[in-house]
């Protein structure tokens, strides 16, 4: 059983709309697209927040058992797992995005 399958709150991203060869050469770096496609930033920051989320929900989750607030263990357990996942995920996609700068840096024009 995968545990990635477990995660309801992570959506799918959709295609990115305007990533045809034909627009490559258009002189458009950067932001959205012609058609008006959402900017890569703007889907790290997304990215970004829902890790921000989560991990504040655990935290609230955990808090909440050790005070006796809350004594489902269960759910406490699962939201700091989901935490340390998110955050594990977060952390390679950003090591990828840090090898392929790496490697746009050393090619030669």
């Amino acid at each position: 059983m995968d545990p990635l399958l477990n995660i309801p709150s992570l959506t799918p991203l959709s295609p990115a709309s305007g990533t045809d060869r034909s627009s490559l050469g258009s002189g458009a770096a950067g932001g959205a697209g012609a058609e008006g496609g959402v900017a890569f930033g703007d889907l790290l920051k997304q990215a970004l927040q829902e890790v921000n989320q989560v991990s504040a929900q655990s935290e609230v989750e955990a808090r909440n058992l050790m005070t006796g607030e809350g004594a489902d263990m269960h759910s406490a357990m699962l939201a700091v797992q989901k935490a340390d996942l998110s955050f594990q995920m977060m952390m390679a996609v950003r090591s990828k995005l840090i090898d392929a700068y790496r490697e746009v840096m050393r090619m030669q024009m």
